[in-house]
């Protein structure tokens, strides 16, 4: 399967503002979403990042390697120097690279790119259904 780039760039764009919503109306939220929904749009956007980046990959070598990177950003954040301290300071470093280590957040991260699998496969058979 070929993944259509487009689509993926527009999926990216909506999880972006959602995600950013999500911070910055947390306050009209449901508490549960308002504390890990921005953590796992963010698993969703390496989901849909990675497969911009490698269109022809099977989606489970993209989910792999999404997750991988999620986690791999997530326990950088056990290491700090003052110059990746100064750029989480940043705002795109924080929304990168995030601020602290909480453990949920890994959970957060497989929840995300497991979104990320679910919504792929539903449109990759939707496609399949419609083109019969």
């Amino acid at each position: 399967m070929q993944r259509n780039r487009i689509a993926y760039g527009i999926a990216a764009g909506t999880v972006i503002i959602l995600g950013l919503a999500s911070r910055k109306y947390s306050y009209a939220l449901l508490p549960f979403i308002a504390r890990y929904g921005g953590d796992t749009l963010w698993a969703v956007m390496a989901f849909l990042g990675f497969g911009i980046l490698f269109p022809r990959w099977p989606i489970l070598r993209v989910a792999v390697n999404a997750l991988l990177f999620a986690f791999a950003i997530k326990l950088s954040q056990l290491y700090h120097s003052p110059a990746l301290d100064q750029i989480r300071r940043t705002t795109p470093g924080s929304l990168v690279l995030g601020n602290g280590f909480l453990w949920s957040d890994l959970l957060c991260y497989t929840v995300g790119v497991l979104i990320g699998c679910a919504v792929e496969m539903f449109v990759a058979r939707s496609n399949c259904r419609s083109a019969e």
